[in-house]
């Protein structure tokens, strides 16, 4: 069986569009996820305006899905076929992100790799605010991260992966090509550079777009793995 034209859960039924449509959808919806984020109120705290950016970004992508006929059930909001794959992925894509990280760190190291120096464990005190020792912190603000994670779930691997795949003919090298694609935005998405942070975040982006095209296209397993990965991280500042 090839893993990855896997079925999913449920057949997607696109409306009868060329290839260029999905690319003038996907150029939409870049330029806004792009710009929105030229937009911060300052007077709002960090996650505030990240929820602010992602809501923004997934209204522009319902609206596309809704003009080529697409619900977020077809591309995976829905009830798992298999609950034992799910399980399996949920477990395995945390694994697969720490491995990734730790394969990167170790290339880095024996080819001498220089990328911006990451400052992202001091700009998180700045956007989180200061953690340390704080879990009344902790637990008002995890829902929000809970919530962003799943957002970012449906929009970069939900919505991105699927749209790429359209765009390069729906093919098994279209399908690679949208888990990388998706793995870079994600990355550069979440620093604006090619840092550290852009490459770690980048990996896991790719593990996840892994995940959801070899388990099924169920993006429950994507969501719960993404919540606990920043649940971990979290506790890490924390502690």
């Amino acid at each position: 069986m090839n893993l990855l034209k896997a079925k999913p859960n449920r057949t997607v039924n696109f409306n009868s569009d060329s290839p260029s449509r999905f690319l003038f959808d996907i150029l939409i919806y870049i330029a806004v996820m792009f710009s929105i984020r030229e937009i911060y109120f300052a007077e709002l705290h960090f996650l505030a305006n990240g929820l602010f950016w992602s809501t923004i970004t997934l209204v522009v992508a319902t609206w596309r899905m809704k003009v080529r006929g697409v619900t977020w059930k077809d591309l995976g909001l829905c009830r798992p076929k298999n609950y034992k794959m799910a399980a399996l992925a949920t477990i395995l894509i945390p694994i697969a992100s720490i491995a990734f990280i730790i394969a990167f760190k170790a290339f880095q190291g024996l080819l001498g790799l220089e990328v911006q120096e990451d400052n992202s464990n001091e700009a998180a005190v700045s956007k989180f605010g200061d953690l340390y020792g704080n879990w009344l912190l902790f637990f008002t603000i995890i829902p929000f991260v809970w919530i962003q994670s799943a957002l970012e779930e449906m929009l970069d691997r939900g919505f991105l992966i699927v749209w790429f795949e359209k765009i390069f003919s729906s093919t098994v090298f279209a399908t690679i090509l949208a888990v990388l694609f998706q793995a870079i935005i994600f990355g550069y998405r979440h620093s604006n550079d090619f840092s550290e942070r852009s490459i770690t975040v980048g990996l896991i982006g790719l593990a996840m777009g892994l995940g959801y095209v070899l388990f099924g296209r169920n993006l429950w397993p994507l969501i719960i793995a993404h919540c606990f990965l920043n649940t971990v991280s979290m506790v890490g500042r924390v502690v």
